[in-house]
């Protein structure tokens, strides 16, 4: 039984530290950062990712604003050798990003990783072994002199081997794997001699990352853990500090921000926390409780949900509704009392003024998000129930985060009507929200055509409209009729998600699409619909639904070159 006492699992003893100092010091700027996605992250998932999308998530980590990120194994792995050259080759990295490869302690690994890396204008490459005496014992057999001697034989030989290749400047990044379980004294002379032996100074730059490579301690004792080796460290004005917090015990965004406090200058994680286990430090969510502080991040999440589309199409892992920050459903209350207090927030709020809203952290406009469903009907079952009304009476099935955004507008006009919402009420908000925008000046489909572009390989799409009385033509190209139909309305707009399917069975079932687009200028994304007998003509009809509801105006027809937008 759980709840019976029992000596199976023993703490980690506490640090001798008296006179700590992090208790009494505040967060004033950001940690130099360092994305994990490529290689911890990846590591962990059920498929890794392919080439292209390794190389999409790196060209987004980019945009960012990250300036460090760790690209992979390369000496492990052919596929991440390959991306490693790839980005080196094809000058794929800006002057002002560095990227990290990381390898074990072993020559012929140390080797292949320099290798891997060579030409690059900037390049670290972090070494690591474990230390805590489970491992010394149990897994390797080994004595601490004996962790030392092996230490300082693979930095010798990664000098030697980056002397060979000057045009790139070498940085050492070694970290002691288990540190939070090792005893200090170890920890301190394992890195001391890394230090010594990479002979670390203003000329050689130098990296000592210490990991929570399981928890097994709370918050408090891995910050005194690091004061204690923040103290310590040989030569420590040539030396970052940086950690790389697990997630085991479900604190790894409180152990990094402890350790900043305690003398981290870095940290490492991956951007929505996953990783191994029960996962990595959650970048997102540490840069923005920095900025929910008033310390600017340095890291672009101006459009979160942007940013969690590409990383869940490029993991293939779904993002929690209730992840902070940016889960479908983290600005949407139920409750009737927050309902209450929200929307007092809201009337009371000065455009210029700070922060005041109840039960909100941070103002949603700042990552990109509205307000359209944060307040919301009070019980699941009125968000279940239009879902499975239109389900079963009428075969939609709405993706999750447009059952969020409809069922807000359901709600409001019961709250206007105060009657009960039939199906078939539902179903007329549901055509005039999602099949025919009544704003004025929405553009009122009247033909398409669609066929191949020079070579195949692309569709040419010939759109005609009318708005406010005026017939409107516009042309584009793209790889389906999606993409086709963004270039001839905007080439701007960008697509978020697109389902299409059958209504019904049988050779004469009609098709639905359903299609979210955002736009850079404006807060959010929208749903459109269409339904058809052909699926490309639903598939023009919801994404022109989704362009009226956007609001964003049409620019001039007939891009040079086809949209990337693969739909």
């Amino acid at each position: 039984m759980l709840s019976q006492p029992h000596t199976k699992y023993r703490p980690y003893p506490s640090v001798d530290l008296t006179d700590r100092t992090w208790p009494s010091r505040t967060l004033t700027q950001p940690p130099v950062w360092l994305s994990t996605d490529l290689r911890d992250g990846n590591q962990a998932l059920f498929e890794p990712m392919s080439r292209q999308r390794k190389l999409k998530l790196f060209h987004e980590l980019v945009r960012l604003g990250f300036k460090e990120i760790e690209v992979g194994f390369p000496a492990a792995s052919k596929t991440d050798f390959d991306i490693v050259r790839t980005l080196v080759d094809e000058d794929l990295i800006p002057d002002d990003v560095t990227p990290m490869v990381m390898t074990q302690l072993r020559e012929d690994l140390v080797r292949e990783t320099v290798r891997s890396v060579r030409g690059a204008r900037r390049a670290i490459v972090h070494l690591y072994n474990a230390i805590a005496p489970a491992w010394r014992e149990i897994v390797f057999g080994l004595s601490v002199p004996q962790i030392i001697e092996m230490v300082e034989h693979h930095i010798g030989l990664l000098r030697r081997f980056t002397a060979e290749a000057p045009e790139t400047q070498w940085v050492l990044q070694y970290s002691p794997e288990t540190f939070c379980m090792a005893e200090l004294e170890i920890s301190l002379a394992v890195c001391n001699a890394a230090i010594a032996a990479w002979d670390a100074g203003p000329t050689r730059p130098m990296i000592i990352n210490l990991p929570t490579t399981v928890e097994v301690t709370t918050p408090n004792v891995f910050a005194d853990q690091v004061e204690w080796m923040h103290r310590r460290l040989h030569r420590r004005e040539h030396i970052v500090l940086s950690v790389h917090p697990h997630n085991d015990r479900g604190t790894g965004v409180a152990c990094a921000e402890q350790a900043l406090l305690a003398g981290a200058q870095r940290v490492e994680g991956c951007l929505f926390g996953n990783g191994e286990r029960s996962g990595n430090l959650d970048l997102v969510t540490l840069a923005l409780n920095l900025y929910a502080q008033g310390v600017s991040p340095g890291l672009d999440f101006s459009d979160i949900a942007a940013v969690a589309r590409i990383a869940e199409e490029c993991t293939s892992l779904p993002i929690h509704p209730r992840h902070p920050y940016v889960g479908d459903l983290v600005f949407t209350a139920f409750s009737g009392s927050h309902q209450d207090a929200i929307a007092k927030g809201f009337a009371a709020q000065a455009a210029d003024g700070p922060w005041r809203v109840p039960y909100l952290p941070i103002d949603p406009k700042d990552i990109g998000r509205t307000y359209d469903s944060i307040v919301r009907v009070n019980s699941q079952s009125g968000k279940g129930g239009i879902a499975y009304l239109l389900e079963r009476d009428h075969g939609v099935v709405m993706p999750r985060r447009m059952q969020i955004e409809f069922s807000a507008i359901v709600q409001k006009h019961a709250e206007a009507s105060e009657t009960e919402i039939s199906s078939e009420e539902i179903w007329r908000l549901f055509s005039e929200v999602y099949f025919d925008p009544l704003r004025e000046g929405a553009y009122r489909y009247v033909a398409h055509a669609l066929d191949e572009g020079p070579g195949g390989d692309t569709l040419r799409l010939q759109l005609d409209c009318t708005a406010l009385g005026q017939r409107i033509e516009s042309s584009g190209r793209g790889n389906g009729p999606i993409a086709a139909t963004v270039a001839a309305l905007n080439p701007a707009l960008r697509v978020d998600s697109y389902e299409q399917r059958s209504l019904g069975s049988g050779a004469d079932a009609r098709s639905i699409a359903i299609v979210e687009v955002a736009h850079p200028s404006i807060a959010g994304s929208r749903f459109g619909v269409g339904v058809h007998d052909s699926i490309a003509t639903a598939s023009v009809l919801a994404t022109l639904g989704a362009f009226n509801r956007l609001g964003v105006p049409l620019e001039k027809a007939g891009t040079s070159a086809p949209t990337t937008v693969t739909a």
